[in-house]
């Protein structure tokens, strides 16, 4: 699995996943282009600063990036810290907006990896609103989907979770990416040691975090993480669409066996 030749974007990538995920990709070949609003500190290809949380941010990067790229990587998100009505801007909107308004940027057949998170577990007991939020035009006042919604400000991060989950299955099948045989795959990892851990842990309690580690033996790590996220991008992954890839260790299978009594 070699990315020579391709031009990978990756938001996301001052810390954690996205940082290794552009480290990796430079390790395998690619031309890497970092997107964050913060500056890394080590800085890989090249950086553009900047902020997915609105519209106006998202067409002021757009308006930076090149022509023909190969692959998009949505590391970028934050935690639910801060509360929903952001969470949902930068997880899911922003994202949206940002892969939305790059797809004529994109080669045919590249790739698009969104990482979504076990948090979006729930997608299928939530499905009706996760898809009628995935489903809204434009980019939507975060706030008023929280009241249309009944969002609690508490629960952004795994809501946000959820449609992403949802809206990589219906993108994958929009015509705006199938006519460019663009695929749309997610990632979903577990807890994993990086600095948005120790925010997790605020915002979903320690209980949820160490059950979640005690299911599985440990928690991931971003080189656990980034080699799933390169291979989705890679052309050894050409026939896969509209997935999403567990990278878990284990977690989702566990929680199934207990929530289907298997």
């Amino acid at each position: 699995m070699m990315l020579f030749g391709k031009t990978i974007l990756v938001t996301g990538v001052a810390s954690g996943i996205g940082r290794r995920t552009a480290e990796l990709a430079a390790q395998m070949g690619a031309e890497v282009i970092g997107i964050d609003l913060v500056k890394p500190e080590h800085i890989v290809g090249r950086f553009i600063e900047a902020d997915i949380s609105s519209q106006a941010g998202v067409d002021k990067v757009i308006a930076q990036l090149p022509d023909e790229m190969d692959a998009l990587c949505n590391v970028a998100g934050v935690s639910g810290q801060s509360g929903a009505a952001i969470t949902l801007a930068i997880n899911f909107f922003g994202l949206r907006a940002l892969t939305e308004g790059l797809v004529t940027k994109l080669r045919t057949g590249a790739s698009v990896v969104n990482v979504a998170s076990i948090a979006g577990f729930g997608w299928k007991e939530n499905s009706q609103r996760a898809s009628a939020i995935a489903k809204l035009g434009g980019f939507p006042d975060a706030n008023q989907v929280m009241k249309d919604f009944d969002i609690p400000n508490e629960a952004g991060y795994p809501i946000s979770k959820e449609i992403l989950l949802v809206w990589t299955m219906l993108a994958s099948q929009q015509a705006l990416f199938r006519s460019r045989h663009i695929r749309v795959n997610a990632v979903s990892p577990g807890p994993v040691e990086t600095p948005i851990l120790t925010q997790f842990r605020q915002v979903l309690g320690d209980e949820r975090v160490d059950s979640d580690v005690d299911r599985v033996g440990r928690a991931g790590n971003a080189g656990d993480i980034a080699p799933a996220i390169l291979f989705l991008c890679s052309d050894a992954a050409r026939w896969i669409n509209g997935h999403n890839l567990a990278t878990d260790g284990g977690l989702e299978a566990s929680l199934t066996i207990e929530q289907c009594n298997l």
